[in-house]
């Protein structure tokens, strides 16, 4: 008796699907899969369309906001990353938008956030969106809106043997295009720009946006007598507020220059959140990103 207990195939081109031979034998039918990362026959790659702007929030809170300010819808790629994306339409143009959120705070979380976007989308302009402490008594009042097309990165520092600091600032400012479309927003708003609250239960108090510097390092900074606080504001008169990811944005977009390709240009947008002193907490930070999230689509027709 000859049992048969495999297929034996001679000759070119031979295919078998859903076969079974030998003892106990079933045929399974997986269903097909319909996400496989790839587009559909005909249909554009979403991944390959022209995205114009890429935001990075490093918050929940500042993820949401924008993702609620510019109705993005959430969306996984196929490595596992959670983006945000959509559509702005103004008269002007129809912008396509696509915001992610950083693992946790700091400069290189950002630059890899940044990387991120880059690698899946590459927009062409990047936007660092939420929340920062003021260190300006007048302008940086909490609720009010940064607009920031210079960074000063203060970590940068020398001590000597008796133990003194020596802080050497890095001062990096956004590509000309980007600070043009700023200023033609405040000549259009006025300087401070001046708009109503985004929450419902601030709807009829106002806020003020500025265009100033940000200074940024690792630092939280909780103490109105910090030497960093001290050395930004002797640094430059118009260091409006601080926050802990601006710099990575500068050093990112400063590294990619070298490169062929297009280089984005870049913006950040800080709503204050608290002054950066002993009473720093965490009471304002949606308010502080929902105003942040609303200049940023007040300044989408500008910037693209």
């Amino acid at each position: 008796m000859i049992t048969n207990r495999g297929i034996a195939s001679h000759g070119d081109n031979n295919n078998f699907n859903n076969n079974a031979v030998g003892e106990h034998a079933h045929v399974s039918v997986a269903a097909p899969s319909h996400n496989t990362g790839a587009p559909a026959a005909g249909a554009p790659d979403e991944r390959t369309v022209g995205w114009d702007v890429g935001v990075v929030t490093i918050l929940s809170e500042e993820l949401r906001a924008v993702a609620d300010e510019l109705r993005l819808e959430r969306h996984k790629e196929p490595g596992g990353l959670y983006f945000y994306r959509g559509k702005h339409t103004s008269p002007e143009a129809t912008v396509r938008i696509v915001a992610t959120q950083s693992q946790s705070q700091g400069q290189r979380s950002a630059m890899a956030a940044l990387e991120n976007l880059r690698r899946h989308y590459e927009p062409r302009l990047w936007a660092l969106v939420g929340v920062g402490g003021g260190i300006h008594d007048k302008h940086a009042r909490i609720g009010n809106v940064i607009v920031s097309t210079d960074i000063v990165y203060y970590e940068n520092r020398k001590i000597n043997p008796r133990g003194d600091i020596r802080r050497r600032g890095e001062h990096r400012q956004a590509p000309a295009p980007v600070v043009h479309a700023v200023n033609a927003f405040f000549a259009d708003h006025g300087t401070p720009a001046r708009l109503h609250g985004q929450l419902s239960t601030h709807a009829s108090e106002e806020f003020d946006v500025y265009p100033g510097v940000i200074g940024s390092g690792e630092a939280v900074i909780a103490d109105r007598e910090s030497d960093i606080r001290s050395y930004l504001t002797s640094y430059h008169e118009k260091v409006l507020a601080v926050d802990m990811e601006a710099g990575g944005l500068s050093q990112y977009w400063q590294e990619n220059s070298v490169y062929g390709g297009i280089n984005p240009g870049w913006i950040v947008i800080r709503g204050v959140s608290d002054n950066a002193d002993e009473e720093k907490g965490y009471g304002y930070h949606e308010l502080a990103a929902r105003n942040a999230a609303h200049i940023l689509r007040r300044l989408l027709p500008y910037l693209c």
